[in-house]
Parts: C-alpha cells; sequence; structure tokens
C-alpha cells in the first residue's frame, strides 16, 4: 500500500484528481486493488484527495478559463468520474453570480474581433454552432446574434 500512497501524493501534487481518475492511475501502474484502496482511503482521510474540490477546479477553470456554457462545464466535471450530486453542487457555484447574455456576448466579441461590416447567415451560422458547442444555451446564444446583427445593420 505503501507504494500505491506514495503514487497517489506525486500524482496528486502535479494536478486536482478525482478518486476515479486516481484510481484508474495507481491501477495502470500495476497496483494491487487492495492497495488502491488502501491509499485512497488514507489519503481521503488526509484531505489530499477530495472529490468536491476537484469538480470545484475543473468546474472553475471552466468559466474563467475556457469560458464554457453550462452544458460543456457540466461535461468536463461529469467526464471526471465524479459523483452526480457533487457535479450538480460544483456547477452551481460554478455560475453563480455569471451573467450567461454577458458571457455569450463576450465570446461573439471575441469571435467578431476581425470582422467589419454585417453579420451574414454564414457567418452567423458559424458563430452560433460555436458557441452551443461550447454549452451556451441555444436560445440566449440566438438573442445574442439577432441583436448583434440589427446592431451591425443599424450602424
Amino acid at each position: 500500500m505503501a507504494d500505491a500512497y506514495l503514487d497517489g501524493l506525486r500524482l496528486l501534487a502535479r494536478r486536482e484528481l478525482s478518486e476515479a481518475q486516481l484510481r484508474s492511475r495507481l491501477a495502470r501502474r500495476a497496483h494491487s486493488a487492495e492497495d488502491v484502496d488502501g491509499a485512497l482511503t488514507r489519503l481521503r482521510a488526509e484531505g489530499a484527495l477530495d472529490d468536491g474540490r476537484t469538480a470545484a477546479a475543473i468546474a472553475r477553470t471552466a468559466v474563467n478559463v475556457r469560458r464554457l456554457g453550462p452544458r460543456r462545464i457540466r461535461r468536463a466535471v461529469e467526464a471526471a468520474g465524479i459523483p452526480a450530486d457533487v457535479v450538480d453542487r460544483a456547477v452551481r457555484d460554478a455560475l453563480d453570480g455569471v451573467d450567461a447574455a454577458a458571457t455569450v456576448n463576450a465570446a461573439l466579441e471575441r469571435g467578431l474581433a476581425a470582422h467589419r461590416g454585417p453579420i451574414d447567415d454564414r457567418l452567423a451560422a458559424r458563430l452560433y454552432r460555436r458557441l452551443v458547442a461550447h454549452g451556451h444555451d441555444p436560445e440566449v446564444v440566438s438573442r445574442a446574434l439577432s441583436a448583434r446583427r440589427r446592431a451591425a445593420r443599424d450602424e
């Protein structure tokens, strides 16, 4: 167990990992299931392993750095193998105080940084697909694009 514990500490020193991710990585390093279970129990007891903290870190990064929408944030946290109740709390906390419309408008601004003039149908479709693929609400994206197109047309 000591080797699995030390390997677990080394892995957690590099970055925050969920219990499922750490279990998988320790198993790939040929540690026995009993050693992995013991190491995870010890790491959890010491506070080095915490799915809630990991979920919050993933969600915050998805919001603040990657600027993803709620659906993609949820998928990113779920992909770490974190339980659904912890995922819900992390996503809710990360999005607390975030204005979805302002986030979409900022993303549109970045997408249109090099574009001058009116937004044609092809460009609008490309921006819409990109923002929806990034997890933003299709309704919010559609409204923001329509408003941006009207404003560009009125200039």
